[in-house]
Order: C-alpha cells, then structure tokens, then sequence
C-alpha cells in the first residue's frame, strides 16, 4: 500500500474513531512521507541513507534523524517489518464481516502468526525503537513517533462495527486494551515472561484474551446504556398545573 493510499486508509479510519491530536497526525505523516520516499530510492537501486530519504521527502535532516537515528533503523522498517506485514494489510482491506469479533480474529488470525514466524525482524524492530526512544530522552527531546501506527489503524478496522456502541471513550480503552494482545510486545510477554515455547498455545492465549477484553468493552457499553434506560424510567414525571 503506497503513501497516499495508506494515508487515505488512515484518514477513512480516523473518520468514524475517536478524535485524535492533529499535531500526532502530521507526525505520522511526517514518518509515513519518509518511508516512503526511501522505499522509492531503495526501488530505484539506491540503499537509502536517513539524509537521502530527508531530502526525496522535503524533510529537514534534523527531523529524519529523530524518527530513524541510524541507516538500520531505516532499513529495518524498508526491507523487514513493512514487507512481513503486507499480508495483513491485504487481510484487513478484504475483510467484510460485520461481526466486530469476527474481524478482530481475522486480524489476530493474520498478524500473530506473522509475528511469531518473524521473531528475529520484529525484536530486531523492537530494539530500533527502544534505542530511538532512549536518544531522544538523553537528548532531553520527546521521542518521535517510533512507529507507523498499523496497530491502532487495523483495530479501528477491526472495531468498526461497534463505533456506534461505545462511548469514545470506552472505544479507546477496548482499542487500548486489545492492543495489548497483537505484535511484538505480546510475542515477548509469550516468550519471555509466561515462557510459552509452543507458537500454537501461545497464539490461542493471544486470541482467548483478545475475545475475553472484547466481550467486557461491549458489557460495560450495555450495562451503561441499560442503567441509562433504567434511571430515565425512574425520573418522576411533572404533573401538569392547571391555570
């Protein structure tokens, strides 16, 4: 999916999701402009540096560098996590269901599985990240925005159906919750912390708790609205007062 229609995709996305910070927005633009301006060099023959992929993108040299320190981190991004994860991004646009746990399973069903089979890639991602963010704290600077955003992206897809349910507020806490349950952080909780060595249990953990975090954001948004029909119904209604 090239810039303009990834960010096309975002913005018919954010449309129907809770507001977001504009200035957030632009950063993922800026991010997303010079990713793509190094994939078109990279494309052309050319390995991109952080300052080449600065200028294709009309962005200064001190910017670039806040998103991607080094040349690896750049190349991690271009030739690793973006290709690995290009069947999800053909899963999410194909995806027709209007059951929300139907399509959340389909996004766990296309991106775990991709995680776990990439290991390497995405701890090799995970640590450009850490160590961009790390830099920029020692630089006394607020970290850039370390990543393209496909996660919250793919789980405002995924949840659609249920915009209407929830409160914005209630969407961003079961947004924020499910998150927790896709990509690299939950491969390392897998591995590292329950030391789950067989990719099956684990898959099936990830997609157990995923339904059990749906299944109470949707609770909680029905027993608000039944506890609102419940406190209308109780009002006393004012008698009419004769002239």
């Amino acid at each position: 999916m090239d810039l303009v229609k990834r960010l096309a995709y975002h913005d018919e996305m954010n449309a129907s999701s809770p507001r977001r910070d504009p200035r957030a927005n632009q950063k993922e633009r800026t991010r997303a402009a010079l990713v793509d301006a190094a994939r078109r060099l990279l494309s052309a023959g050319t390995p991109p540096t952080v300052a080449d992929a600065a200028e294709a993108a009309r962005v200064s040299r001190a910017t670039a560098y806040r998103y991607f320190p080094t040349q690896d981190a750049l190349f991690v991004e271009l030739t690793k996590v973006g290709p690995a994860v290009a069947p999800v991004e053909r899963a999410m646009a194909a995806m027709t269901s209007p059951d929300a746990e139907v399509r959340l399973l389909q996004l766990l069903d296309a991106l775990n599985p991709v995680v776990f089979r990439e290991e390497t890639t995405m701890r090799t991602a995970l640590r450009a990240y850490l160590d961009t963010w790390l830099a920029s704290r020692a630089r006394g600077e607020a970290p850039p925005p370390l990543r393209e955003g496909r996660r919250l992206r793919w789980l405002d897809a995924a949840l659609a159906p249920l915009r209407r349910e929830l409160t914005d507020a209630e969407f961003r806490r079961l947004r924020s919750a499910l998150a927790l349950t896709l990509s690299t952080e939950a491969l390392v909780v897998m591995r590292d912390v329950c030391r789950i060595a067989d990719d099956g249990e684990a898959l099936e953990v990830l997609r157990w708790a995923a339904t059990a975090l749906l299944h109470a954001g949707v609770n909680v948004a029905r027993q608000r609205r039944s506890h609102a029909r419940v406190t209308r119904r109780a009002k006393p209604r004012k008698r009419a007062t004769s002239a």
